[in-house]
């Protein structure tokens, strides 16, 4: 594979050394193009009708290090704008007020899609844990380290680290009643997938904080927040909102606030942290 070689190209090039099933994907990615850059591993493998390992094994076959960077590559090839990151259709929006008025409006099409029975058994599973695991890596971590910090604050023992190998060491020396709440918007960040195969084997319970309804991490949780918006302004190689994160987990917070747990020592921190303000 060249390093400027068209995706498109490099599949023909290589179709007949494919083993039939990798000719599947290799076939559905030369008749729908624009779906595949639009899709995710998971939904690839869904409509090619194969495993999700089979695509990443064709990707690598060509010469990529995974779907992810053959998907980057079809984008570039493609011409289209996910490689700087705004969408730019015919509706782009020219104020402020217009670009605040879509993300309301894709927030209330989040909160739309969510299931409440789904959410008041996160917010239980998270109570009654003895520790929560908050984990997401690259950009995403400090979601994860933000709402480990406010967890903490609600008296709930929370264990968040920027660093991959220290969440996945962390959730190696847990017990089957921590809980894992793992973020990922693209829903196959693999050290994110690890740290769910790795607390599953453990018996833990875990919660997907994710952008695709079917993606490797939504399909090894126990239970899944689904946080993709309908027109966002930013693609999934852009600049990505974490805005539509935060939210769902400003919603999930509130329903374990409800619950009586540990009052005084949240209490006693309350005071100790007002110490440090004005």
């Amino acid at each position: 594979m060249g390093q400027n070689e068209l995706v498109i190209d490099t599949i023909k090039e290589n179709y007949q050394q494919m083993f039939s099933a990798e000719k599947k994907v290799a076939d559905y990615i030369l008749q729908h193009p624009e779906q595949t850059v639009s899709a995710n591993v998971s939904e690839l493998a869904e409509l090619s009708g194969v495993s999700d390992a089979t695509v990443i094994r064709m990707c690598k076959h060509l010469g990529y290090q995974g779907f992810y960077q053959m998907k980057l590559n079809l984008a570039r090839d493609l011409g289209q704008h996910q490689l700087v990151g705004y969408r730019g259709d015919q509706n782009n929006p020219d104020t402020v007020k217009e670009i605040l008025q879509g993300i309301a409006r894709n927030l209330l099409s989040v909160a739309s899609r969510l299931d409440m029975n789904v959410v008041l058994n996160c917010a239980k599973l998270i109570r009654e844990s003895d520790m929560v695991h908050t984990v997401a890596v690259g950009n995403t971590s400090p979601v994860a380290i933000d709402l480990g910090f406010r967890l903490g604050r609600l008296g709930v023992r929370t264990s968040s680290a920027m660093v991959p190998e220290y969440f996945l060491n962390n959730i190696s020396l847990g017990g089957k009643r921590d809980v894992i709440i793992a973020i990922s918007h693209s829903g196959s960040s693999r050290q994110v997938i690890q740290a769910l195969e790795l607390g599953r084997d453990k018996g833990m319970k875990s919660i997907a904080v994710t952008g695709t309804a079917r993606s490797p991490v939504s399909q090894i949780a126990d239970y899944t927040l689904n946080i993709s918006a309908e027109d966002p302004l930013f693609s999934e190689f852009g600049a990505i909102s974490h805005v539509y994160a935060m939210a769902v987990l400003d919603a999930l917070l509130y329903f374990v606030a409800n619950a009586e747990r540990g009052s005084r020592d949240v209490d006693r921190l309350e005071l100790l942290l007002a110490e440090s303000k004005l």
